[in-house]
């Protein structure tokens, strides 16, 4: 239930972009009655997916014999939800998040494939907090530009 996020994982086409919307859900929530406190509340979904999701994706990585099975996506919790840390409270900023972090989760530029090839759960959430990186980055510049 976890490693999948209460089965959000078993959705198809394409579990990681459902797992992706689920957090911007959770997160918009969360957010909307305290935006001043958004920046908290990314961070906080950020740290406890991460913290529950290694050893959640361990098990079901060692259960289903697979390196990095796509039914788990509470490696996307923890990456969007990294990326909307450093998002102004905002659906404009949130679709910028989203899509920004799929982007970079999909193609998994440089060295973010290499974070894949850590033991385990390990390899499964840190690959995608790296694009959560990437794209909170890009959000970043967007901001100093446009704000």
């Amino acid at each position: 239930m976890v490693a999948t996020v209460c089965g959000i994982g078993n959705l198809k086409p394409g579990p990681g972009t459902w797992g992706s919307l689920a957090t911007i859900i959770v997160y918009y929530l969360l957010a909307f009655r305290i935006p001043q406190s958004a920046t908290w509340i990314a961070l906080a979904l950020a740290l406890a997916a991460t913290v529950i999701g290694i050893p959640a994706a361990t098990i079901v990585a060692r259960e289903s014999g697979r390196h990095d099975p796509g039914w788990v996506v509470i490696d996307e919790v923890a990456g969007q939800a990294l990326t909307l840390a450093a998002a102004p409270f905002g659906w404009k900023y949130m679709i910028l998040a989203f899509l920004l972090f799929r982007g970079f989760d999909i193609v998994k530029p440089w060295p973010i494939r290499r974070l894949e090839g850590l033991p385990e759960g390990t390899g499964i959430v840190v690959d995608d907090l790296g694009a959560g990186v990437y794209a909170a980055v890009i959000v970043l510049i967007v901001r100093h530009f446009i704000t």
